[in-house]
């Protein structure tokens, strides 16, 4: 059941352009030892924490489901030009494994360039 659960969160989801702060979350079943690794990265937050609240708060209200930050940064996303650079890092949760993040984005831009760098804020 857990497995199935989390096999239905969409391992990325960012904002459709523009440069924003993003998030590496750990999603964990409480019932056995499963996880799902996701992005979320959107232009409304002022902090890393924010993005990771509101996404925690979601997920783990129906029970079940146990979320922890590792790490962010930022994103920049040009539609246009189809590319998607990931970069920097957060102050309070420290740098996302960049490299985890752009694999994860690429599933749903599989038609994009996406990139990273541990440079940058």
């Amino acid at each position: 059941m857990s497995a199935e659960r989390l096999a239905k969160i969409p391992e990325a989801d960012i904002d459709p352009n523009g440069v924003f702060k993003y998030v590496l979350i750990r999603v964990h079943s409480k019932d056995d030892d499963s996880y799902v690794d996701i992005v979320r990265g959107y232009a409304w937050a002022e902090y890393h924490a924010d993005i990771y609240d509101r996404v925690a708060g979601e997920l783990e209200k129906s029970g079940g489901l146990d979320c922890e930050c590792l790490g962010g940064g930022r994103i920049k996303h040009d539609k246009d030009a189809k590319k998607i650079h990931v970069y920097g890092y957060s102050m309070g949760f420290g740098k996302a494994n960049h490299s985890v993040s752009t694999e994860k984005i690429k599933t749903h831009y599989p038609d994009y360039e996406v990139t990273w760098a541990d440079e940058g804020y």
